[in-house]
């Protein structure tokens, strides 16, 4: 018998095949109870656990594992189970309630959960209000997919359906009982099977006359990242006597429907029914595996949502029928076709140590999609649209930031980069890896550690007496030089040993980084005009005092302005506000999918114009520091002819640590971009796109143009505005799953054009922005950032209370004191990084790279003498 009283003398080959799950009593009421009196009123159920992880035999899901789940739940009389396996009702004894199921009582005064769902039961009733009390039987069976390799059936099936096709495009009913109705009606009519049989299948599809829930389902189950429904579709299938033949309806609903517990989001509805005296090939789960196996595939139920006529999704079904038997015959084609590679997947296929072996792969890998790449953001459903959100996006997110890192270091080398070499080094950086890039959703811009390491850069000449732009380009050659050895040695492959912690530990860096820039303008700025000695005088006597003091040297930035410093923070925060209410819109029921979509894809923009209105116009009395600039000539080439060989040696040694960082950065967020959770297909070019930057920062290097390579939230953010998701609901936590990914250079090209022409908006009308905003775009990228970031997730746990922890995989599979413990590892790690990077010493910044790359031999070396291997398997799942 196995753990939950179940007998475990199987067959090798049933144990491959099926898993069943054992039944488990659920007692559910509706309020609190004080004590079990006869007139009970509730619900015997029971409920599956131990839900086997699946066989999912040749088909791949995109990056995670699919199988179907068959659900058997159907009314009892008495205590008779149909599997064998003896259910018995709570009864009182002494006070006590107790389950034959459970060793264990469970008290009267308390309503806990029995079973895998949170239930109560009502322990006390009038007896007026006595409600019929049923048996309900659930029983979960693994399925494997069906292989339309191999089994012949599988592909009559399909030729059957569309030979005599019942199909319901733009559904707008959106109750359950509603949607069968309208599929067996358009079924018994089409196919000239008597009316009669109508009532006959839905007592056979629904577990009871007022309560209907249906009796016999298959779904799709992904385990990639723990254990979770697809809840989009539903395959519900019913046997009928009198049925002649079997037959198969689909139902597409204009708007996803909540059909219970596991079926919140319901697009997809698949009929299946079948005589009772049927062939076993041709039965009802045999054919319902059949559709189950096809619904299963994220980007075909996509492709199937964009149909627009049947003709259509007759065909959609039937290229993919022809492409999933291709796939299941060659199990690793999609693999070498560049469907996801990781590092450890490339350093297979590279072959030992060629020289610039892996840099020939990447080129000659992504050079038959280069065409594609500009295609691909033009044609498709809702593609233009994407393309002008995600453009407007890129636009504001890259310039804004262009702005306010050319402030910065125009500040760090007294105009030496000022606001405009900024934009124009992020325009033709832009431009130039967009069109030459292996990954074109890379986005690249200079950065808070590249700015640091240039006020380092600047320090050093000043100590020194040398040439600013001199010493800046032979630092920059330096580091171009080493990133083209990284590049043709393959040195990007030891970033295998890169797993999400180390990437998620970055991440979350970049964004403090972020917020502690925003809130340290806003300090300065509240030090500057709220915290000034004018503002502490409340007589008459201590403002003509002052006056009279500083009456030949006070200037308007010494008298009080508090109005300056309290519109800054509102207009900070309004930033971040507006553009995350905006962001997060597609969570809110207001309105219908398609706006809340487009609302969430032009967040930023809408809040940076709108704020800037408020604080250019609606204020336009409170006079606002504006960034400044210079009107020199931005192209210039450096002298580096004027260094001494010493200063050439010294500059190498200030250009590898650069060129850690860059090495870092770049792999770093390639791997984020390039994360199978993404499914991109046309394959990642980390070799390619490292040599693309060093060729890149070559050339800034030369004309004094600050460096840029690939930046963390920008990189992962363009990716999610450009993808299509899916949402599934699991205990009321919503989870959004990327189906595709439009891979397209339009957006990065046409954005940093944009970009380039903002160099004539300079001042007018880019100086109407207002400081305040451009900080608070920097605490919308670090909040934005953090969706879908698991060492955040785990560090909110830490003050989250027990009982309303998600449901996520680690939670599910980790016990609760390793996981924390990991969590306060990650926690002290990030903790160095940012002693270093936020250290108030400038020369100790430089060691900032090498803690980045130190972080690697922590996680393999240290961290598994702290959590068992198993358990990190699940915490720290490696690319």
């Amino acid at each position: 018998m196995s753990e939950n009283g179940g007998d475990d003398r199987k067959s090798d080959d049933e144990k491959e095949d099926v898993s069943v799950s054992l039944p488990l009593i659920e007692i559910v009421t509706k309020e609190q109870p004080e004590k079990l009196s006869n007139g009970t009123n509730g619900v015997l159920s029971t409920d599956s656990a131990n839900i086997a992880k699946a066989d999912s035999g040749n088909l791949r899901n995109r990056g995670s594992t699919s199988t179907a789940m068959a659900s058997d739940s159907r009314r009892t009389d008495g205590s008779q189970n149909p599997s064998g396996v003896v259910m018995t009702t709570g009864v009182q004894r002494q006070g006590r309630l107790k389950s034959s199921v459970f060793s264990e009582d469970v008290p009267e005064s308390s309503c806990e959960t029995i079973g895998i769902k949170m239930s109560t039961f009502n322990c006390e009733s009038d007896s007026d209000d006595e409600e019929e009390v049923t048996l309900m039987y659930a029983q979960h069976e693994r399925v494997p997919m069906k292989d339309f390799h191999s089994e012949v059936r599988a592909t009559l099936d399909i030729e059957q359906f569309l030979s005599q096709p019942v199909l319901l495009l733009d559904v707008g009913e959106n109750i359950l009982e509603e949607v069968i109705d309208k599929l067996l009606n358009k079924t018994l009519t089409f196919l000239d099977e008597p009316q009669s049989i109508t009532s006959e299948a839905k007592s056979s599809l629904f577990t009871h006359d007022s309560v209907h829930s249906l009796s016999k389902t298959i779904q799709g189950v992904s385990t990639g990242q723990g254990f979770d429904y697809d809840q989009s579709w539903i395959c519900a299938l019913c046997t009928c006597p009198s049925l002649r033949r079997r037959h198969v309806a689909i139902a597409r609903l204009k708007h996803p429907a909540n059909f219970g517990r596991t079926s919140q989001e319901v697009y997809f509805v698949i009929l299946v029914v079948a005589p009772t005296r049927e062939k076993g090939t041709k039965n009802a789960l045999e054919t319902g595996r059949t559709f189950a196996t096809i619904f299963a595939d994220m980007d075909f139920r996509h492709a199937l949502m964009e149909a627009r006529t049947e003709e259509e999704f007759h065909k959609i079904l039937t290229d993919h029928t022809k492409v999933l038997a291709e796939e299941q015959s060659h199990p690793r084609k999609r693999l070498l076709s560049g469907d996801h590679i990781g590092f450890d997947e490339e350093t297979e296929m590279v072959d030992g140590c060629r020289f610039a072996g892996g840099l020939r792969d990447d080129f000659w890998r992504r050079l038959p999609h280069y065409v594609n790449d500009f295609k691909d953001g033009i044609f498709g459903h809702k593609t233009p649209q994407k393309l002008i959100s995600t453009t407007l996006f890129l636009y504001f997110a890259c310039i804004l930031p262009a702005i306010a890192f050319g402030v910065l270091n125009s500040k760090n080398t007294h105009g030496a980069i000022d606001v405009k070499k900024v934009i124009l080094s992020q325009s033709f950086g832009g431009l130039f890896f967009a069109m030459v890039g292996g990954q074109p959703l890379i986005i690249l811009l200079t950065t808070a550690p590249l700015a640091l390491y240039i006020k380092i850069i600047y320090s050093v000449a000043v100590d020194f007496d040398l040439d600013f732009y001199s010493v800046y380009a032979c630092v920059g050659l330096w580091n171009s030089f080493f990133l083209v050895i990284y590049s043709f040695t393959g040195a990007s492959r030891l970033m295998k040993w890169s797993t999400r912690s180390t990437e998620e530990i970055f991440a979350l860096f970049i964004a403090i980084a972020f917020c502690v820039d925003a809130l340290k303008e806003l300090g300065n700025s509240f030090n500057k005009y709220y915290a000034t000695p004018a503002c502490d005088c409340t007589t008459l006597s201590c403002l003509t005092n002052l006056t009279a003091e500083n009456n030949s040297t006070t200037t308007s930035d010494e008298l009080c302005h508090r109005e300056n410093s309290l519109l800054y923070m509102i207009l900070q925060f309004g930033t971040v506000w507006l553009g995350l209410t905006l962001f997060n819109f597609t969570k809110s029921p207001f309105l219908d999918a398609n706006k809340r979509e487009m609302l969430a894809d032009y967040a930023l923009p809408v809040a940076v114009i709108t704020m800037s209105f408020v604080g250019s116009y609606l204020f336009s009395a409170i006079e606002m520091a504006s960034f400044r600039y210079n009107t020199d000539n931005m192209l210039v080439l450096a002298p580096i002819q004027s260094l001494t060989p010493a200063a050439i040696a010294g500059c190498a040694v200030l250009g590898f640590p650069l060129s850690l960082l860059f090495f870092m950065d770049q792999n770093i967020s390639s791997a984020l971009v390039n994360s199978p959770l993404n499914k991109l297909k046309k394959g990642p070019a980390y070799h390619l796109d490292l040599f693309v930057v060093a060729l890149l920062n070559l050339v800034l290097s030369i004309f004094g143009l600050p460096w840029v390579h690939a930046a963390l939230p920008h990189s992962p953010l363009h990716v999610r505005a450009l993808a299509d998701v899916e949402e599934r609901v699991d205990q009321g936590h919503v989870q959004t799953i990327i189906v595709r990914v439009r891979e397209t250079r339009l957006t990065a090209i046409f954005s940093h054009i944009l970009i380039g022409l903002s160099i004539l908006m300079v001042p007018i009308p880019l100086q109407y922005i207002p400081q305040a905003v451009l900080y608070g775009l920097f605490l919308y990228i670090a909040f934005t950032s953090v969706d879908g970031n698991q060492l955040f997730e785990r560090i909110l746990l830490l003050i989250t209370e027990q009982a309303a922890y998600p449901p996520n995989h680690y939670v599910r599979r980790v016990p609760q004191r390793k996981m924390h413990t990991f969590t306060f590892v990650q926690l002290f790690q990030l903790a160095t990084l940012c002693a270093f990077g936020f250290a108030p010493l400038a020369y100790l910044k430089m060691v900032f790279p090498i803690l980045i790359l130190f972080l690697l031999p922590v996680r393999h070396k240290l961290v598994p003498k702290i959590i068992p291997g198993k358990f990190l398997e699940a915490l720290d799942r490696s690319h």
